[in-house]
Formats: structure tokens, C-alpha cells, sequence
């Protein structure tokens, strides 16, 4: 496997805190060469950025999941930009709407929403964008939020991430056309993803991102184990039979696309984990 990007995951949550060293060695082994690790809240994103301030080959984003929006507030607010001013910190996110559980009323989400964009335009950072049950709405508020930035934006840098994309291949070609990359998860391996095949299928290979999500969304042959970057190799593997090219030219692609939307440079981890183990 040639070096591959995981660009996003949760590896500061809970269910990591018995092997996250041997979860993190077991990516490098699997020929990772960088983990974008999400926040969904201040204490997440500390942790987040904790992680990648210990490892040179983790970076961070920060950001408020839409679920806890009603808790957000001028303290998080502050928290957020503190945290996103972080040299590892690479992205805004994860941040956006979610209709499909309501668990904060959905003009709340829309507020948090609208504040973590205009943090994001001030500080020159990606966004990491979730998007349930709202992908009007989500596509309507980012259409207006680009308009503003793209001034002001870096040259040929794409304005975010659409997160484990759950749309159809119009919605998909849209963003692309408003400046976003789109990402990929192992869901792309169920057998039910006929819709997110299409899209694989559909956009160019330089819009595509992959992630694993981890802990969640495991990849078919692996569940009902935890998910965990490693596995991304399983995601990659059925996004290449797809489109019918190779996995070195998937991976390869998709690290330079996260590469490039992060603003990060790919490093052999492998090597250096090998390096370590003989010292």
C-alpha cells in the first residue's frame, strides 16, 4: 500500500483509550502517512489537538458537531478559536446540520452553524462540513458562505470537506463546483450503497476524499469490530474496483487532495515506526 491519508477520525474519543498507541501503530503498519483527528466539541478538539501535538503525522480540527449547538456558546466560541490558532490545527470542523436526530432545535444549529463558518472565513481554515437530513439547507448556507470567502481564499485551495458524503451525484457535482472536496467512508462497501457508488463512479478523482470515521462506520468485511484507520485500505480498495483503476492511484490521489486541502506534507510513517522499533 502506498501512503494514504485517513481524513477524519475520532481517535480522541473513549473508545480508544485502551490501545490507541497500538491503533496508531497499526495505521503507519498499514501504510498511513497522516490522520486528521475531528472535534465535536471543546473538550473533543482539546483532545484532538493533544493528539496531534504529540505525533507528528496526527493533525487536528476543531470544531461543534450540530448535535450539541444548544450548548454552544460564548465561552465554546472562545475555546474554538484558542484551540484553532494551534499550528496542527488544520480544519474547522466537524460542523453543520443535522435534522435527521434534532438533538438541539434546528435554528440553534443553524446560528452555531452560521458562526463557526465566519470563524473559519476569518482564519483562513477549511471546514469539515456535516451534513443529515439538511442537505438543502447545508448546500444553501455554504453557497452563501463562499461567496464571501473566495476573495479572500488561497489560490487553488478547496474551501472544505463535505464529511462522509451521504448525497446523490448532482448534489456531489455542485460542490465540487462550489469549491469542496467531497469525502468518502467505508459505507461505500455495504451492499445497499448503489447511490454512493455512483458517485464514486461519477466525480473526478482529484475531488475525492477518504475517511474511515472511526470508531464508526466500519467497513463491511470488518463489522462489527470498531472502526479504526487502518481499515481504510478495505474503503480505498472498493472505491479502486469501482472506478476501475488501481489502489495505488486511488490512495495516491486521495492523500494528495487531503494533503492539499489541509495544507499538510505527506511523511512515510511506516518507516518511522520502523526506525523507532529498532532504537
Amino acid at each position: 500500500m502506498t501512503m494514504l491519508i485517513d481524513s477524519h477520525c475520532h481517535l480522541q474519543f473513549a473508545q480508544f483509550n485502551d490501545d490507541r498507541a497500538q491503533v496508531l501503530d497499526r495505521a503507519w503498519q498499514a501504510g498511513l502517512s497522516a490522520i486528521v483527528v475531528v472535534g465535536t466539541d471543546a473538550d473533543a478538539s482539546q483532545r484532538a489537538l493533544d493528539l496531534a501535538e504529540a505525533h507528528p503525522n496526527v493533525f487536528a480540527a476543531v470544531g461543534w458537531h450540530p448535535h450539541q449547538a444548544a450548548q454552544f456558546d460564548d465561552e465554546q466560541h472562545l475555546a474554538l478559536r484558542r484551540l484553532a490558532e494551534s499550528p496542527k490545527t488544520v480544519a474547522l470542523g466537524e460542523i453543520g446540520l443535522d435534522f435527521y436526530r434534532r438533538l438541539s432545535p434546528p435554528e440553534t444549529q443553524r446560528a452555531v452553524f452560521q458562526q463557526l463558518l465566519d470563524l473559519a472565513g476569518e482564519l483562513r481554515l477549511p471546514v469539515v462540513v456535516h451534513s443529515r437530513a439538511a442537505e438543502d439547507e447545508v448546500f444553501a448556507i455554504l453557497s452563501g458562505w463562499a461567496a464571501q470567502v473566495k476573495g479572500q481564499w488561497p489560490q487553488e485551495r478547496p474551501l472544505g470537506i463535505v464529511h462522509c458524503f451521504g448525497g446523490d451525484l448532482a448534489l456531489a457535482l455542485r460542490y465540487i463546483q462550489l469549491g469542496f472536496l467531497v469525502s468518502i467512508a467505508a459505507n461505500v462497501t455495504y451492499p445497499n450503497a448503489g447511490r454512493l457508488a455512483s458517485v464514486v463512479a461519477g466525480l473526478p478523482l482529484e475531488r475525492l476524499l477518504v475517511e474511515t470515521d472511526a470508531p464508526y462506520l466500519t467497513p463491511q468485511s470488518m463489522r462489527p469490530q470498531r472502526n479504526e484507520p487502518s481499515f481504510l485500505v478495505e474503503t480505498v480498495g472498493r472505491i479502486a474496483e469501482i472506478r476501475a483503476q488501481t489502489v495505488r492511484e486511488v490512495a495516491e490521489q486521495t492523500s494528495a487532495n487531503a494533503a492539499a486541502l489541509y495544507g499538510i506534507a505527506q511523511v512515510d510513517a511506516s518507516e518511522s515506526a520502523d526506525e523507532r522499533e529498532t532504537l
